[in-house]
């Protein structure tokens, strides 16, 4: 068993710092007493008490839940359905050239994502003759186009490890493909669906760029109402709300690691039993 040199224990120790330094940082100042986003003065809860009755900031936030919820229920399940069909190709040449047009809106920056969608939505609009065609449906489509990747990648893993012999095995038994699916390979598949739809929700909360170029003046979403409110003076009622998203995220991430973890723990004790 290798040692781990002192040097390399400072790198990990400076790593972790300037990752998770600025998220203490911006807690702690949360519950400031003071407007004061450098100085602390006492330990207060007006600014949680100031962003609860903040009616803008909390319809943004209502907009990128929703949004974030439908569009990860969309995406997971296009995108388990899409994992699938992608495993049962027998053609290598075409299965290999969808995986890379699948990895394309992974590859691909931002900021061309966004513009290219912005024009092919206003396109439409031409088309349709309709003048504001950005809004809900438009941003809804761009979250689905992006997450969509995320999940199948996640998927696709979970499917390899499955054993095909199951499944082949309740179809010669008399079990409809379908109803075969759902009671024989979703159960091996679950721990990556999870992962994938957790993945689509937390990269809905998380997206400005592609939100920005996409959305509608009728429709705001969080990271764009935040970015408005940095042309002026920011109090620490967005440090509050930054705490809040924050938490929920590390929530959903620690519970993602508890299903893969029980997903892989459950599989190796088949596979010992099978032995």
């Amino acid at each position: 068993m290798t040692k781990t040199s002192p040097l390399s224990k400072l790198y990990i120790a400076l790593v972790f710092i300037f990752l998770y330094a600025p998220m203490v940082v911006m807690t702690v100042f949360s519950f400031n007493g003071s407007e004061s986003t450098y100085i602390l003065d006492g330990a207060s809860l007006q600014w949680y008490s100031r962003l609860f009755h903040d009616s803008m900031t909390m319809n943004a936030l209502k907009n990128t839940v929703i949004l974030a919820v439908i569009s990860a229920t969309v995406s997971t399940v296009l995108g388990t359905a899409a994992a699938v069909g992608i495993y049962n190709m027998k053609n290598r040449f075409l299965k290999s050239s969808v995986m890379t047009v699948t990895n394309i809106p992974m590859m691909n920056p931002e900021i061309v994502t966004g513009i290219s969608m912005m024009l092919l939505f206003v396109f439409a609009g031409v088309l349709m003759n309709r003048a504001n065609v950005l809004g809900f449906a438009t941003i809804l489509i761009a979250h689905i186009t992006f997450q969509l990747p995320y999940v199948i990648l996640s998927v696709l893993p979970k499917l390899r490890q499955s054993d095909p012999r199951v499944f082949e095995a309740a179809q010669d038994l008399g079990c409809h493909p379908v109803k075969a699916f759902f009671k024989v390979v979703m159960p091996q598949i679950k721990s990556g669906i999870i992962s994938g739809a957790i993945m689509a929700f937390t990269l809905s909360l998380d997206d400005f760029i592609i939100s920005y170029f996409t959305n509608g003046p009728d429709f705001q979403t969080l990271p764009i109402h935040i970015f408005s409110m940095t042309k002026k003076r920011v109090k620490p009622d967005m440090y509050a709300l930054s705490t809040l998203i924050f938490v929920v995220i590390l929530i959903l991430l620690i519970l993602m690691n508890i299903a893969q973890s029980n997903s892989d723990k459950k599989q190796r004790k088949t596979k010992e039993e099978d032995r």
